[in-house]
């Protein structure tokens, strides 16, 4: 049976948190002369809820999941590297990751100066279970898994998650952030059946929120309190949790543009695959497709000179000659084909 205490450093586990004044009073009425704020109300003078406790309730009724269960960070990179410096010691602990993937798995592991391994995909993205799983060992403390993976947009089997939660005792993020995306259903469902799995979840990408950087993490109650123990104290401004309050009251506009983007999805790749200087189009269950063409180089030159831009993805494991383009509007989605059949 999994002990999560023992996923957790020492020195994490003997930390004494900081205490935020708000952890002391909890109402929104009062004379509040603890925390050293400017008395007159400027709007934001005032320091945040720093558990986001309006906005947990919020996604635990969106998500069907417990509010206890809930840890917010600021972006799902924050919440990453707090997952990292809770339980990864150095010299002793590994990461283990796919290639390609999410470019943060890696540098947040550099940054706290932990080992990663990765699990080369198949030259059409698929995993390669038996090098998986001869690789997974008992000092991969964390294994990260985007599915849909960025940059290809291809979503990993279930039973291949399954059978890696039933391998190991260390903890299994499973990134969804483009899940919204895909008709798939969540990992959030499958938690209380697993304590060591960690889901991702963004208001970047379906949400619309990219620009209220914050990131959503689903998991055990007892790793979201350790996680609470080492964030920032107010990691989640007033303005970013008022921000992502009004996304969450307007879910059937947004439920209707993520339509129309995976309905666009489909239109653009038989576009793009009707084209002479496209080589190949990958399957995608997220707002992008990665497209390998003839002459890259060149394909990315114009779009740019037209304003167009995509993310160049060539020097990535298995995508030579590849540029990954997200899904625009419709007249957006027409103008990059429209450049596209101008080049000869």
């Amino acid at each position: 049976m999994i002990r999560l205490e023992d996923l957790i450093k020492p020195n994490i586990l003997a930390l004494q948190p900081y205490t935020s004044a708000r952890d002391e009073y909890q109402g929104n009425d009062g004379i509040f002369l603890d925390a050293n704020e400017n008395p007159y109300d400027l709007e934001y003078n005032r320091y945040p809820d720093p558990y986001q406790r309006k906005l947990k309730g919020l996604i635990s009724k969106w998500r069907a999941v417990n509010a206890r269960n809930i840890f917010l960070g600021n972006g799902s990179d924050e919440v990453i590297d707090l997952l990292i410096r809770a339980t990864c010691e150095v010299g002793k602990d590994r990461i283990l990751s796919l290639d390609p993937s999410y470019g943060m798995y890696k540098v947040s592991a550099a940054v706290n100066d932990i080992s990663i391994d990765f699990v080369v995909l198949k030259s059409d993205m698929s995993i390669d279970e038996e090098l998986l799983f001869s690789t997974l060992n008992d000092c991969h403390k964390l294994i990260f898994l985007c599915s849909p993976n960025n940059p290809d947009g291809r979503i990993i089997a279930p039973r291949i998650i399954e059978k890696i939660l039933n391998s190991t005792d260390n903890l299994v993020i499973v990134d969804e952030a483009y899940i919204d995306f895909a008709d798939a259903n969540s990992w959030i469902s499958r938690l209380s059946e697993y304590d060591n799995l960690v889901v991702l979840q963004t208001f970047s990408k379906s949400l619309g929120g990219a620009g209220i950087r914050l990131g959503m993490g689903f998991m055990n109650q007892y790793i979201v309190g350790i996680l609470n123990k080492i964030k920032p104290p107010y990691n989640i401004s007033s303005p970013n949790q008022e921000a992502a309050i009004l996304r969450l009251n307007d879910l059937a506009e947004i439920g209707d543009l993520v339509n129309e983007i995976k309905e666009s999805r489909v239109n653009l790749k038989e576009d793009l695959e009707r084209l002479s200087i496209v080589d190949f189009v990958f399957p995608s269950s997220a707002n992008f497709l990665l497209i390998r063409f003839h002459d890259y180089q060149t394909v990315f030159n114009t779009l740019k000179n037209h304003k167009i831009i995509v993310r160049d993805r060539s020097s990535n494991t298995n995508c030579e000659s590849c540029l990954r383009i997200s899904i625009g509007t419709a007249s957006e989605n027409q103008e990059l084909i429209k450049v596209l059949k101008s080049i000869r």
